[in-house]
């Protein structure tokens, strides 16, 4: 039985993405990880057409959705922040980072009312000795301050430092 959204677009890029898959076995994640990449998000009109090409659940899509944090179900910003809330960056500061966020009136786990930027808390992106560290894009960057988080959600960002996730150069790597 095939499943009909109410919008045509959405099931026409999920079933041709999940036909790529097809053969792959534990096609699930990276066909959520290709639909959110060509959409920008995995919409909830995605979750019964993936249940029905793929044979599982509606619940069962949902939850694979949104238990894993890099899927998100609702459009990000221009930019997107990921401020890291585990222990060592929380001892190295990121509390106030958190606390900057809000006084620049955005919240946690939303996108600006303009669209420009969406900030998250994650725990953990894996530079602990450079805490506290924010993704910014994709990109990783350790030993923030208020200061340079301002910098990065304006986009305005010079510093470039050496450590871990830097390449040669100094530039900051990309996320893997």
């Amino acid at each position: 039985m095939k499943i009909r959204t109410s919008d045509p677009t959405v099931e026409q890029v999920v079933r041709k993405i999940a036909a790529a898959h097809r053969e792959q076995r534990g096609a699930l994640l990276p066909i959520l990880h290709a639909v959110q990449a060509e959409l920008g998000h995995v919409p909830k009109e995605a979750v019964p057409v993936l249940a029905d090409e793929l044979n599982l659940s509606r619940a069962d899509v949902h939850g694979v959705v949104s238990f894993y944090h890099d899927f998100r179900a609702e459009p990000a910003g221009h930019r997107t922040v990921r401020v890291c809330r585990a222990e060592a960056c929380q001892a190295q500061g990121a509390g106030h980072l958190v606390e900057y966020v809000r006084q620049m009136g955005l919240t946690l786990g939303q996108t600006s009312e303009d669209g420009s930027v969406t900030v998250e808390q994650v725990f953990c992106l894996g530079n602990c000795a450079l805490g506290p560290a924010v993704e910014v894009d994709g990109r990783l960057h350790g030993r923030v301050d208020t200061a340079r988080l301002g910098a990065l959600l304006h986009g305005t960002d010079q510093t470039r430092r050496n450590g871990v996730g830097a390449t040669p150069d100094g530039s900051e790597a990309p996320r893997s």
